[in-house]
């Protein structure tokens, strides 16, 4: 998880009490100071920040000079987070490829 600064709250890194939901040891939750994630995924001023945006990739794929295609992404995350599952759960079943047309 990338956590950005983009509501006037957002002035600082999360809290302790804000990192706490994602238990999971094997999630990473990263502060993007300068929203450079957002900046690649194609924000090019304020209203085309990206953010409360969900991406699920293949294990193993390779960021280079561009963010590769994710198998599944939407937003806002609570709408999204059904969708993310079912395709986490579908790369669980078919291992690290993505299944075909999936997007």
């Amino acid at each position: 998880m990338v956590w950005e600064p983009v509501l006037p709250t957002d002035f600082v890194a999360p809290s302790t009490a804000a990192l706490a939901p994602i238990p999971d040891s094997r999630a990473a939750q990263f502060w993007d100071k300068t929203r450079a994630l957002s900046h690649l995924l194609g924000e090019h001023n304020r209203s085309t920040v990206v953010w409360d945006y969900i991406a699920v990739y293949a294990s193993g794929t390779l960021w280079q000079d561009a963010p590769p295609k994710p198998i599944y992404s939407a937003n806002p995350v609570r709408d999204a987070i059904n969708g993310a599952r079912d395709a986490v759960q579908r790369l669980l079943v078919n291992g690290t490829k993505p299944v075909e047309g999936e997007n």
